[in-house]
């Protein structure tokens, strides 16, 4: 019999045992060490490694608690669907996405590729690197992995025995309430708000109940669209990179929802970035460079975005009704409408939500970051409220600049 027989929560040094009961994936000789290296807030992760070779794997284990809370539980269940969404997104988007070896679900732990080489991106960002080949690659992922698992493409029936398979309510519910609730009614009384910008929050966000109105149906949207397999959680802590290649990883919050979530939360964390940028840059060469990349970037995510759509709408759509002049059209215009909301609805929960984001939080001067909160929450209110205006990146470029504006010193 097993120690691994039933579940516990490992420690570093039980994770080698573990890999060498489960796997032949090292040497017989090995001399395997392990850190845990996880930095998010629901899981545990764990680097072993062989010292003579320096062949790696990552082993992750769902824990029943939080790390960012031990009052909050959720299901160990999150693992399995993670595991299982790498294969389908591996499978439509090669390449781009971590292997995984293999899925025990005694101990909701999952063994997977090492993504050696490559840097969480939002650290990179933080260091005001530039990856010239994001937004090709991003959208690649994001238009295959998206739109081929719509009723557009995929047979009805096989589409709904998945997303009965991929209910996710635990972790729904974390977005439910951290991203489309709390932000705008802090009923839980976590929100996290910087002091300097407590009243223009309160006025802003708080106090604006048209605002609440366009949070409420785009939440309704969210639980209820189950448009296609999302990945739930696509930001620059859930992307591993270099200057030539991208994976994304990290699925476990993916269920069948509305595709402009993933789109919308890629285009808000990287003026995250931009923020981070302007904000700490001293030298003016360096800084037009990254914060141009930054913007440059987010309009090509969109633009890149609608090129491949059509071409991957025109080469697998089966169903008859898709077809039919204009559907393709009236269909992305939902998707465009969607990724705004998105982008607004990450935005502001980033700033004042549970879950602060560190390219803001670390911006050391405090005049700089009340004034980079404003233009984020100024710029999200904009993309929310008018999300049916946003249809290129010249669009976001746009407003981006008329929000920047209003607080040039």
């Amino acid at each position: 019999m097993s120690k691994y027989d039933s579940y516990f929560l490992m420690k570093a040094p039980e994770v080698p045992d573990y890999v060498r009961e489960k796997l032949s994936y090292f040497d017989k000789g090995a001399e395997l060490e392990c850190k845990e290296i996880g930095d998010g807030n629901l899981n545990y992760v764990f680097r072993v490694k062989d010292g003579k070779s320096g062949k790696s794997i990552i082993v992750k284990q769902a824990g029943e608690a939080l790390r960012i809370s031990a009052d909050m539980h959720i299901s160990t269940d999150r693992g399995r669907i993670e595991a299982k969404i790498l294969g389908i997104q591996e499978m439509y988007a090669p390449g781009l996405v971590p292997k995984v070896y293999l899925y025990d679900g005694v101990m909701c732990a999952m063994i997977m590729e090492d993504m050696t080489g490559h840097t969480m991106m939002r650290t990179g960002l933080i260091n005001h690197e530039i990856y010239p080949l994001f937004a090709d690659h991003v959208t690649t992922f994001m238009v295959n992995s998206l739109l081929r698992t719509t009723d557009v493409v995929m047979g009805h029936k096989e589409k709904k025995e998945l997303v009965k398979s991929f209910i996710n309510p635990d972790l729904c519910e974390i977005s439910e309430d951290l991203v489309y609730s709390e932000p705008f009614i802090d009923y839980n009384h976590r929100n996290n708000v910087f002091l300097p910008n407590q009243d223009f929050v309160r006025e802003e966000l708080y106090q604006d109940q048209a605002l609440h109105l366009e949070a409420a149906k785009l939440k309704f949207e969210f639980m209820n669209h189950a448009q296609s397999l999302i990945h739930g959680d696509l930001h620059t802590g859930s992307v591993f990179i270099n200057k030539e290649h991208t994976f994304i990883f990290d699925p476990e919050f993916a269920f069948f929802g509305p595709m402009g979530y993933d789109i919308g939360n890629v285009i808000a964390n990287i003026f995250f970035a931009w923020c981070n940028g302007d904000a700490v840059i001293t030298d003016e060469e360096k800084r037009a460079e990254f914060c141009g990349w930054c913007l440059q970037t987010i309009s090509d995510v969109v633009d890149l975005f609608i090129e491949k759509y059509n071409k991957v709408f025109d080469e697998y759509a089966t169903d008859r009704m898709a077809k039919v002049p204009g559907f393709k059209e009236w269909y992305l215009e939902q998707i465009l409408s969607d990724t705004a909301g998105v982008a607004g609805l990450e935005s502001i929960r980033r700033i004042v939500g549970m879950a602060n984001v560190i390219d803001i939080t670390t911006i050391p001067n405090e005049t700089k970051r009340t004034r980079a909160e404003r233009i984020v929450i100024t710029l999200a209110k904009k993309y929310i409220m008018n999300r049916d205006t946003f249809r290129c990146g010249a669009d976001y470029l746009k407003a981006i600049k008329e929000a920047v504006g209003k607080y040039e010193s």
